[in-house]
């Protein structure tokens, strides 16, 4: 009993952790979303996020990298914006360009500098072998006494770092502000018609471009957080579809940010399995299996939601549809 109450503990944690990298890119795309415009590029945003803290957190530490990593997703943001919204560009290719431009370039960057760390990390009394690899310190846990011990949900919810935390109020947040604010609705007006929230006032062009680029920094705190307070160390292709998967998150969720809290958290289980279920015994191709699921269940998880709906999954009536002003 102690051994299956442990095992929950320790897979539920992880799987929060996990599902914070979802968390952030998706309620970021939510907003991006509701606005009308749909951004196929957070995943190479997010791998731009992750090549800048890389880069940063061991010379300037964690505050300065995940500011960096969000304000460079934001310009990348103000691209796509610029591209989509104001030259009107077909923002299905616009996205396509910008992530293989984001998963390019980070690993072009990333790959020297592999290569010093691994030199750095080379055992002078034994050639050929290495000592530690240099790791970039991970974020600290911040524990919420007394909830921390409360039984099993203790450890996974009130022991983390603190892009956790921002995580989970981030999501609060934005639905608060969509649903509750003059300016959320003046957002959803324009994702669902903007010639009439354009007549009624609303600036539909510099909506699209704020709601772009606060989307894109998320994606970019996605990013620089799943280095940081997930996998500390540099691999080629880091982010491993992972922003594809927010993606339908936001579609599983119906644009919800508080859905999408249960989603990412889901997906985040899906991705802990991994790495906690025993696999000893199982075949030598279970853990490949097991590597698969998160891809399964997403297109398994999508086809149930065109099913449920019949095909009308409840989009914003504009998304992915450019807007021309009328004179």
């Amino acid at each position: 009993m102690q051994e299956a109450v442990a095992f929950a503990e320790t897979l539920l944690s992880s799987a929060v952790a996990a599902g914070t990298i979802y968390l952030l890119a998706a309620v970021g795309e939510s907003i991006t979303e509701r606005s009308g415009v749909i951004n196929l590029g957070i995943e190479g945003i997010m791998a731009l996020g992750a090549i800048t803290s890389f880069l940063l957190t061991l010379a300037y530490g964690h505050v300065a990298a995940l500011l960096c990593a969000a304000a460079l997703g934001a310009a990348v943001g103000l691209v796509h914006a610029f591209l989509t919204v104001s030259l009107r560009l077909n923002q299905v290719v616009v996205g396509l360009a910008v992530t293989w431009l984001g998963l390019g370039l980070s690993g072009f960057v990333g790959a020297p500098e592999v290569a010093r760390s691994v030199l750095e990390s080379l055992n002078p009394a034994v050639p050929g072998q290495l000592a530690e690899l240099k790791q970039a310190p991970r974020l600290q846990e911040v524990g919420i006494a007394p909830l921390i011990h409360l039984p099993i949900l203790g450890r996974a919810f009130f022991a983390q770092n603190t892009m956790v935390y921002f995580g989970l109020a981030s999501a609060v947040v934005v639905w608060v502000i969509l649903f509750k604010t003059r300016w959320g609705l003046s957002l959803r007006s324009v994702g669902e018609n903007p010639a009439l929230a354009d007549s009624s006032g609303i600036n539909v062009f510099l909506v699209r471009y704020a709601a772009t680029i606060v989307g894109s920094a998320f994606a970019g705190l996605a990013g620089a957080y799943l280095f940081i307070g997930y996998q500390p160390f540099w691999v080629e292709n880091l982010t491993r579809s992972r922003g594809f998967i927010a993606l339908s998150l936001v579609i599983l969720a119906s644009w919800s940010p508080l859905r999408i809290i249960g989603a990412a958290l889901l997906f985040g289980a899906l991705e802990a399995l991994q790495f906690r279920v025993p696999l000893r015994g199982l075949g030598a191709e279970t853990p490949q299996l097991v590597m698969m699921l998160p891809y399964v269940i997403t297109v398994l998880t999508l086809m149930a939601v065109s099913l449920a709906t019949r095909g009308r999954i409840p989009a914003p009536a504009a998304l992915g549809k450019p807007y021309t002003r009328e004179e």
